[in-house]
């Protein structure tokens, strides 16, 4: 684990450099993981039985406490875009779990954390002007006129702040950790470092995925009920 992100190839693309870098196959990495875990639960999905026991039991948990938490933040109106928030979710969490095995985190890359922030900015926008047509958009312009260019500033405002949160937390962890294993001898390298990986990636990880979700959740649901 570093603090640089490695470049792995360059492609041209009709005159264009285009960089496969290291957050772009890590991030291939993970959504193949998922992809499969994905594919793994639909297979067993057919044998599931109406008495839940086993993985039935986790996954049908899981699902059930996901599905809960989204619906009483987005309200049943919004509910049906709880399994764009689910993907979300897992992605971030995953991104900070396998960060244990070395894996540098995509959400440790501002482009990542914000290509994230910019979905649900667009979600946000979509949401609102489906479900208020033109009392969203004259949100913008109250109390009074005056105040479009404040008000266009605050909305804008949201997908940086969301992107910077998470990216800036992330990057702590990785920065810690690799000072960690740069300045420290090899004897204490072992045992130390599991505490720290618990820690940043983890419980940090754990939680800043829960705070990116819920406040994207929040800024769609305000967009809609406004």
């Amino acid at each position: 684990m570093g603090l640089d992100i490695k470049n792995y190839w360059v492609l041209n693309i009709f005159g264009f450099e285009v960089w496969i870098t290291e957050t772009i196959v890590n991030t291939w990495i993970i959504m193949l993981i998922l992809i499969i875990l994905a594919i793994i639960v639909r297979v067993k999905l057919r044998s599931f039985k109406d008495i839940p026991a086993g993985l039935q039991n986790i996954i049908e948990a899981a699902i059930e406490f996901f599905d809960n938490f989204a619906t009483g933040t987005l309200g049943e109106k919004l509910s049906y875009i709880t399994p764009w928030y689910f993907m979300v979710f897992a992605f971030i969490l995953s991104s900070s779990l396998f960060s244990v095995f070395g894996l540098r985190a995509p959400t440790a890359d501002f482009a990542t954390t914000l290509a994230l922030a910019l979905a649900s900015f667009v979600l946000m926008l979509f949401m609102g002007f489906k479900h208020q047509k033109g009392r969203y958009l004259k949100t913008f312009f109250e109390p009074h006129p005056i105040f479009f260019p404040l008000n266009l500033i605050g909305e804008l405002a949201k997908p940086v702040s969301l992107s910077f949160r998470l990216f800036g937390n992330m990057l702590s962890g990785t920065i810690i950790l690799t000072l960690y294993y740069s300045l420290t001898p090899i004897f204490v390298q072992i045992g130390i470092p599991s505490l720290l990986h618990a820690v940043f990636d983890v419980v940090f990880g754990a939680l800043q995925t829960y705070i990116f979700v819920i406040i994207s959740l929040m800024y769609v649901r305000n967009a809609a009920d406004q």
